[in-house]
Order: structure tokens, then sequence, then C-alpha cells
């Protein structure tokens, strides 16, 4: 029996430190845009919480859609149908939660008095977070899942190929 070779496709080492660069760069400018932040300290720890609460919704909403596709790929455990195991009320925390983020943030960020380039900064540095935010929750899953899928090959390699005489259990 023959078996075709299964391409196995990786990030490059490239991409990944492109990514990582360009997460830490998001965070830097948004750490430095939120630190001199002008304002009364209340506002400035109200876009704080908005800037770390959106954060983690882009990568809760990441996971949620990749599990998500993942599950419309595999058969399910009801009947053999397909589809996920997420009720519609966790699609609507995660979304709704994506979303209440997105927008509160933005409101903030909108309604407070500041010069208009410094609105304009923190504007294009909280999205250029979220983007980039999204792009590292795929690479770092993609590795995951290619992590995955070598162990399993490798396991059917180790499986498929004969034990040795020598197991332990020869008998003298």
């Amino acid at each position: 029996m023959s078996t075709l070779p299964i391409l196995l496709q990786r990030d490059t080492r490239a991409w990944q430190f492109q990514v990582w660069i360009s997460f830490g760069i998001a965070v830097f400018l948004c750490a430095v845009g939120l630190a001199w932040l002008p304002g009364a300290q209340l506002e400035q720890a109200f876009m704080v919480m908005g800037y770390v609460f959106c954060l983690s919704a882009a990568f809760v909403l990441a996971k949620f859609v990749r599990d998500n596709e993942g599950s419309k790929r595999r058969p399910g455990s009801n009947g053999g149908s397909t589809g996920s195991g997420d009720t519609p009320l966790w699609k609507l925390v995660v979304w709704g939660g994506f979303a209440v983020a997105m927008g509160l943030t933005g409101w903030g960020l909108l309604g407070m008095e500041i010069n208009v380039t410094y609105k304009a900064f923190m504007g294009v540095s909280w999205l250029y977070l979220i983007t980039t935010a999204f792009t590292l929750a795929k690479m770092l899953r993609d590795r995951h899942e290619a992590d995955l899928i070598e162990a399993r090959m490798q396991g059917r390699r180790e499986a498929s190929t004969p034990q040795s005489a020598t197991s332990g259990n020869n008998a003298t």
C-alpha cells in the first residue's frame, strides 16, 4: 500500500520574527501613548483598561473563530453532523465582548479632550495592536497545529516500524 507524503507547511522563522516584532512595536506604541496621555487620571485609567480589554477580547475572538472553523471541517459528536460545541450564548459573549471593548474604547478615545494629532496616534496604535494580536494568535495556533500533526505522524511511523528482537524479554 502506497501513501502519499503529507506536506506539512510551517511559518518561516523570518515570518515568526516579523509577527513578534510587529506585536512588540504595537504594544510599545500603545504603552508610550497611554503613559503620556493627557487628561485626568481617571480617563487615563479607563483608556488603559479599554486597551487591555480590547487586546484580551481580540485573542478570545481569534481562538473562538479558529475553533469553530476547525469544528466545521471535522465531524461532530452529535450524530456525525458538523458544527461547533459552542453554545449560541457563548458566541454572543465572545462577539459581544469584542464589539463592546472596541466600541467603548473608541468612544472613550473620541470623547477625550486632547489634541487631534494625539487622538490619531492613539487610534492608529490601538488598531495596529488589535491587528497584530489577531496575526500573532493565528501564527501561534498554526504552529501548535503543525506540532500536533507532526507528533501524530511520528507516532504512526513508530507504530508501523517492527519492534526489535531485543525488547528486554529475551529468555536465555
